[in-house]
C-alpha cells in the first residue's frame, strides 16, 4: 500500500493546490534555480547550479554540475537519487544544450523520518534560455 504524501502547496506557475510528486518536482524546480545565499534572511536552501549554467561544456563542467544536483538534493528528502545519466547527443552538447536524466525512488513521507519507497521516478532536467527546467516522466 502506497503511503499518503503528507503536506500541500500550492503550483507556483498555475496557482493551483498541489501534493505528492508533483509538489516534489515543483521544490526540484524552486532547488535547482535558486542560486546559495539569494534568500536573504530567510531558510539556507539553494544550490550551486545557477552558477554553473553558461560554463563550457567539458568534463569538468559536468562533473561538477553532477555534484551540484546530487548536493542540492539534500533539501528534496522525498527523492532520494539513484542515477544520472546524459540524455543528449554529441551535436547537443557541442552546441551548448544539456539534458539530464535523474533516476531514483519517491518516498512520500522521507521528511517526517518515515523513508518507505513508494515506487521508482525521473525526472528529466534540461537548460534553456529562460533557465534551468524540470519536467516529469514515469519511468
Amino acid at each position: 500500500m502506497a503511503a499518503k504524501p503528507v503536506g500541500a502547496g500550492l503550483d507556483r506557475w498555475t496557482g493551483r493546490p498541489i501534493a505528492g510528486w508533483g509538489h516534489v518536482i515543483l521544490s526540484l524546480e524552486a532547488i535547482f534555480s535558486t542560486p546559495f545565499g539569494s534568500r536573504v534572511m530567510r531558510r539556507w536552501i539553494g544550490s550551486l547550479v545557477p552558477n554553473l549554467l553558461g560554463e563550457n561544456l567539458v568534463p569538468e563542467t559536468l562533473l561538477n554540475f553532477f555534484t551540484a544536483l546530487f548536493a542540492a538534493l539534500t533539501f528534496e528528502p522525498r527523492f532520494a537519487l539513484t542515477r544520472i545519466a546524459v540524455l543528449s547527443e554529441a551535436d547537443e552538447l557541442r552546441t551548448g544544450r544539456l539534458r539530464l536524466e535523474l533516476q531514483g525512488v519517491y518516498r512520500p513521507r522521507a521528511h517526517l523520518g518515515d523513508f518507505t519507497v513508494e515506487g521508482p521516478r525521473r525526472v528529466i532536467l534540461f537548460a534553456n534560455e529562460d533557465g534551468l527546467v524540470t519536467v516529469e516522466s514515469p519511468l
